[in-house]
């Protein structure tokens, strides 16, 4: 199986080293030149767990994809070939889906594993007749240097066809599900093919909606969010807000969300989350995919959403912020 690894963040880098552990032909597609240099040169070091774990270095090919300028050769033409994009929704933009059609061919199957929403319908978009994959993540994972991941917790992934206009966007792809799920299995992955993966996309939505714009506000860890009564209560109310946009939208999740979002805190209490280290690093976040995807959905079906407009206002202006 080749697998191209669209994006050398921490996500990105996870799965490429699994993948070329369990012996796919795996190459990481990169922004920067540096970073493809060095991963040619010295490949992923991959460590499970932040202490007392070895550091095993594992060997992929890389390329910068300001290289992609003419569509690859197609390879074998009965090999299975499978793009996966690890980047963040502020990076899908026209300049890599000109460079991702350079990548796919007849019989590419592409899984997208942004969080937000957005996304996918950009995709389907952009590549019209292309076999298209949603996938949510609840892998845990921190980039350590240009080459360095490590798998700060294991969770699991759920994948499954985007369906277009009512219709499955690969008909005829059981096959190829079949030796993907197998190949992701192998490389120690707990994956789950879904035939309702906007829920799966929604429940995720919810639990970020909660979590990531707070602890970004409040310059705290997931697990110290909760711990001041104003946090927590201000987390609840976003949390209700955004549970009746998603459940007028589709979602039905069980009486237990909020104890769900609380546990995620608690489960990764020391962990900073994507939108936290994004601001303190000064970079442009997925606020307006995760919490601007949740008002865009009341304003399509007619209710309000307050808090999350509040929300986006507010960390958006931080962005402004640390940039000036």
């Amino acid at each position: 199986m080749r697998i191209d690894m669209v994006g050398g963040g921490a996500i990105g880098l996870l799965f490429a080293a699994r993948l070329a552990t369990a012996g796919a032909a795996v190459t990481v597609w990169t922004r920067t030149e540096s970073q493809a240099a060095a991963l040619t040169a010295g490949g992923i070091d991959y460590r499970d767990g932040e202490e007392g774990a070895p550091t095993v270095h594992v060997g992929v090919a890389s390329q910068c994809l300001a290289d992609l300028t003419e569509p690859l050769a197609s390879g074998q033409s009965e090999e299975e070939h499978w793009v996966v994009l690890a980047v963040k929704q502020s990076h899908l933009n026209e300049e890599l889906l000109s460079r991702l059609r350079r990548l796919v061919k007849p019989g590419t199957r592409i899984l997208g594993l942004q969080n937000g929403v957005g996304h996918l319908e950009k995709l389907a978009e952009a590549l019209p007749g292309a076999s298209l994959y949603a996938g949510v993540t609840t892998e845990g994972a921190k980039r350590s240097g240009e080459t360095g991941v490590i798998h700060t917790g294991h969770g699991q992934l759920f994948w499954g066809p985007l369906r277009v206009n009512g219709s499955e966007s690969d008909k005829k792809g059981e096959k190829s599900q079949n030796l993907w799920i197998k190949t992701l299995e192998s490389a120690g992955f707990s994956a789950t093919l879904s035939n309702d993966m906007n829920s799966r996309i929604y429940e995720k939505l919810l639990i970020n909606a909660v979590i990531n714009p707070l602890t970004a506000l409040y310059d705290v860890t997931n697990g110290e969010l909760p711990m001041h009564p104003l946090r927590k209560k201000l987390m609840h109310a976003l949390y209700s807000e955004t549970m009746e946009v998603l459940a007028s939208d589709g979602l039905a999740m069980d009486s237990d969300g909020w104890q769900r979002v609380l546990g995620v805190c608690q489960a990764t209490a020391g962990n900073v989350s994507s939108m936290l280290a994004d601001v303190r690093a000064g970079r442009v976040t997925e606020i307006e995919w995760i919490n601007g995807g949740v008002s865009r959905i009341a304003a399509r079906i007619g209710l309000r959403s307050p808090l999350n407009d509040a929300i986006c206002t507010l960390v958006s202006q931080l962005q402004v912020n640390e940039n000036s």
